[in-house]
C-alpha cells in the first residue's frame, strides 16, 4: 500500500510532542496543531479549522481507545502532507462515550481530499493493534515513538 505522507517512522522531531499539557480537549488539539505547523507542514488557522470541525460534529475524531486523529479538509493553510504526533502528560476528554479519555493525538494534514481519505485508512490499520496507543503513550523519546509506529505499520506503510 503506498502512504501519501511520510512514513510513520520517519517523522520529524518537530512533528513529535511527548508529554505535552493540554487542559481540555482544545488544547490538545491546538498543540497538534502546533507539532504540523513547527514541521511546516501547516499554518495555526489549520489548528482552527480542526478545532471547529469538533465543534460542529463532535469528538468523531476520537478513533479508539485514548486515541484521537484531528485532521481538516485540504486548504490553502496546508503547504504538504504531513503526521504529527501528541503523547499528553495527563489524557483528556473529548466528549467520547465509549473511547475517552484521549493520551494521544495524531495530527494530519492533507493537501489533496483523496489523499485525506487514504491516509485515515492507512493510519487506521496501524491502530488496530490495541497495544500501540497506550506504549506510544508511555514514550519516552522521539526514536522510540517512530520505532514503535515503524514497527505497528510494518511493511505496509513503507
Amino acid at each position: 500500500m503506498s502512504f501519501p505522507l511520510p512514513s510513520l517512522d520517519h517523522l520529524p522531531d518537530p512533528a513529535i510532542a511527548l508529554k505535552a499539557t493540554a487542559t481540555d480537549w482544545r488544547s490538545a488539539v491546538r498543540v497538534a496543531a502546533d507539532a504540523l505547523e513547527a514541521a511546516g507542514y501547516a499554518d495555526a488557522s489549520y489548528g482552527d479549522r480542526m478545532i471547529t470541525l469538533v465543534e460542529e460534529y463532535g469528538p468523531y475524531i476520537v478513533i479508539a481507545p485514548g486515541l484521537a486523529m484531528a485532521h481538516a479538509r485540504p486548504g490553502a493553510d496546508v503547504h504538504a502532507p504531513g503526521l504529527a504526533l501528541v503523547t499528553l502528560a495527563e489524557p483528556v476528554n473529548f466528549g467520547h462515550a465509549h473511547n475517552d479519555p484521549v493520551s494521544v493525538v495524531i495530527g494530519l494534514a492533507a493537501t489533496e481530499a483523496d489523499q485525506h481519505v487514504a491516509s485515515v485508512a492507512a493510519l487506521a490499520n496501524v491502530f488496530n493493534d490495541e497495544t500501540i496507543v497506550p506504549a506510544l503513550a508511555a514514550a519516552g523519546s522521539c526514536d522510540e515513538i517512530r520505532r514503535l509506529l515503524g514497527a505497528a505499520a510494518g511493511a505496509d506503510l513503507s
